[in-house]
């Protein structure tokens, strides 16, 4: 018997969470390379419109430079084409917000809330990562603000346009020194994931362990498959970590398999493949693993990726929430006359764009709040030394890598910083008449959007529950279902077979994402959820056991120790057929009865579930 699962922790109460806003957590190592960028890029371009004599001209250039915030862990060629992508759209929406400023607004309210939701359903889907849309609506709405735009719109964009191609630049610059820098890190933090997994084997620790093990060495075979835009050359570095990866996958298959605690061969086989990831030399050495003949298969493709962000209700409901709380945001600031109301739709989205539970919401507005009126402070200080020249360049730069270096670390101590740059940068180099009025339309304007944003969510409050969770698990066991005969048949290496375990892998994490955003609901909502834990936790394992067995059939030698047949596969099909439709709404059978005696305990685990608490 496997040992019982514990459920990942519920997230704390709004009152257990406040102590949390004056903890300091501990960074990624090396993030001082990236805010070095990130401050090189932000201000390199107004030292270039400084040495030309258009300061404001590098101040719009800068907008650009956020390009170099976005790329980091993917693999270079990847990287090139999503950063110059990234570019060039802030230099669009810069140019579209100028184009609609003239009109006022009524226009400029619907675009600029349009823009939301598409930069929301864009960066989500795409998996574009943090600070996501956000940024691409702040560029935007900045500059529909402009009361007095110093460029007209094709010349704002052609400057952020090249900013954004210097910041390109930087970021593609570690390309020279280490091509395959990214694919060695994820090969190695995989292991490092799965390591961890075989120190809780055989505890009641080892689901949440295993989890990120899992999606660990799926993010690796991101990096390895799904982010090539080119074939791996035969003996190459790719082709090298590939092999690694996969005999880090059948390691983690094998730990999978098993209900005692991890040898200490496993132990040792995970280290060579970490050490052997980071030392990967330049040519292929004669003693290196084993190059595989066939791997996952990469993501489905992007069109596919935003088709589903649409048909995923919990998805849907981000992108409706970041769009009505930005016509909320933007219609206030133009009934009350706010000067700067823009900042108000910017924080409506940034406290809904990710899709975080209420605790996690409310803490991010109170932070947002408290971090933007501690950094009036810092911005008014700036604004009436207005630094020029070498010092505006210089106080740029200093605040953007403070920003990068606290970020991660503290939000709210980041946000103080990210007032002051963000104030610095749209005063465009010029002296600001009445810096109070300026600095108090900030602060009210923050406060104005974070409530919206707060309003929005509860007016529109999560629809998960627990038996909100029968779709995904449903899903599960149909992915489950569909590879049964493939593994029978031993033919688990070839294109749909691969497809099915992508696809299989992918909806055990989606499971396991709806069953956090229902713990992260109301109280009544997450004790639903909560209740459905064990057959939550059943399901995966089946899944995973599943996955497990498919990458031993695929590994040379092994295929003979798993009985597992054309009639078992039947049976198992049977069985989760029946298992499907209860999930439905059909009745369950009084028995599980499964001769596929490789996953009968799952099987049976199951079904005691179902008929324990019925979903």
């Amino acid at each position: 018997m496997n040992p019982p699962l514990l459920p990942p922790p519920a997230p704390p109460s709004l009152r257990q969470s406040l102590p949390g806003l004056l903890k300091v957590r501990r960074g990624p190592p090396g993030r001082w390379r990236f805010a070095l960028r990130a401050a090189a890029c932000m201000g390199v371009p107004v030292l270039v419109g400084w040495l030309s004599d258009h300061t404001a001209a590098g101040l719009m250039a800068a907008t650009g430079g956020f390009t170099a915030v976005y790329g980091s862990g993917r693999p270079y060629l990847s990287r090139a084409r999503e950063l110059a992508l990234i570019a060039v759209a802030f230099a669009a929406v810069t140019a579209l917000g100028l184009a609609v400023a003239p009109f006022g607004w009524p226009l400029a309210v619907p675009v600029v809330a349009l823009l939301a939701m598409l930069a929301t359903w864009f960066c989500n889907a795409l998996q574009v990562g943090p600070p996501g849309g956000y940024l691409f609506l702040m560029a935007c709405a900045a500059s529909a603000s402009m009361l007095k735009p110093p460029f007209d719109p094709w010349h704002a964009g052609l400057l952020v346009l090249a900013g954004g191609a210097f910041a390109w630049c930087v970021h593609m610059a570690g390309a020279l020194a280490w091509p395959r820098g990214p694919e060695k890190a994820a090969v190695a933090q995989a292991a490092r994931a799965v390591l961890a997994y075989l120190e809780t084997t055989g505890t009641p620790l080892q689901a949440a362990a295993r989890h990120e093990a899992a999606l660990a060495l799926h993010q690796a075979w991101s990096a390895l498959v799904t982010y090539q835009p080119v074939a791996a050359r035969p003996n190459g570095r790719l082709a090298t970590l590939r092999g690694l990866n996969r005999h880090l996958h059948l390691v983690f298959a094998r730990a999978l398999g098993s209900d005692e605690r991890a040898s200490p061969m496993l132990f040792d086989d995970v280290r060579r493949i970490e050490t052997q990831a980071l030392a990967l030399p330049r040519r292929r050495p004669p003693d290196a693993l084993p190059i595989p003949t066939g791997v996952p298969v990469g993501h489905p493709g992007a069109w596919h990726a935003l088709k589903g962000a649409l048909i995923e209700s919990a998805s849907r409901q981000v992108i409706v929430r970041v769009g009505v709380a930005a016509l909320l945001a933007g219609g206030l600031g133009a009934l009350f006359h706010l000067e700067r109301a823009y900042w108000a739709v910017a924080a409506a989205m940034l406290m809904l764009h990710q899709g975080f539970d209420w605790t996690r919401t409310v803490l991010r507005a109170l932070e947002r709040l408290l971090g933007t009126w501690a950094g009036l402070l810092i911005a008014g200080a700036i604004l009436l030394w207005h630094p020029q020249g070498l010092w505006l360049v210089a106080t740029i730069m200093l605040l953007q890598f403070v920003v990068e270096m606290l970020v991660v670390r503290h939000y709210a101590l980041a946000v103080v910083f990210i007032t002051g740059a963000a104030l610095t940068l749209a005063s465009g180099g010029h002296p600001v008449a009445a810096p109070g009025e300026y600095l108090f339309a900030r602060g009210l304007d923050t406060l104005v959007g974070c409530a919206v944003a707060l309003l929005v969510y509860r007016a529109l409050p999560v629809r998960n529950d627990g038996r909100g969770l029968a779709p995904p698990m449903a899903r599960v066991l149909h992915g489950v279902a569909t590879l049964a005969p493939m593994l029978a048949a031993g033919h688990v290496d070839d294109v749909p077979a691969r497809t099915a375990r992508r696809d299989l892998q992918r909806m055990t994490f989606g499971l396991e994402q709806a069953y956090g955003s229902a713990i992260g609901a109301s109280p009544r909502q997450r004790a639903a959820a909560e209740d459905q834990w064990p057959l939550v936790a059943a399901i995966q394992q089946l899944a995973y056991r599943m996955l497990a067995a498919c990458w031993q059939r695929s590994h040379e030698g092994v295929e003979p120790t798993l009985a597992f047949g054309p009639a078992d596969a039947q049976a198992m099909q049977h069985a989760l057929r029946d298992l499907e439709q209860h999930l439905a709404g059909a009745p369950l059978p009084a028995t599980a009865e499964v001769t596929a005696s490789l996953f009968a305990g799952e099987l049976q685990a199951v079904h005691a579930c179902m008929a324990e608490r019925p979903p």
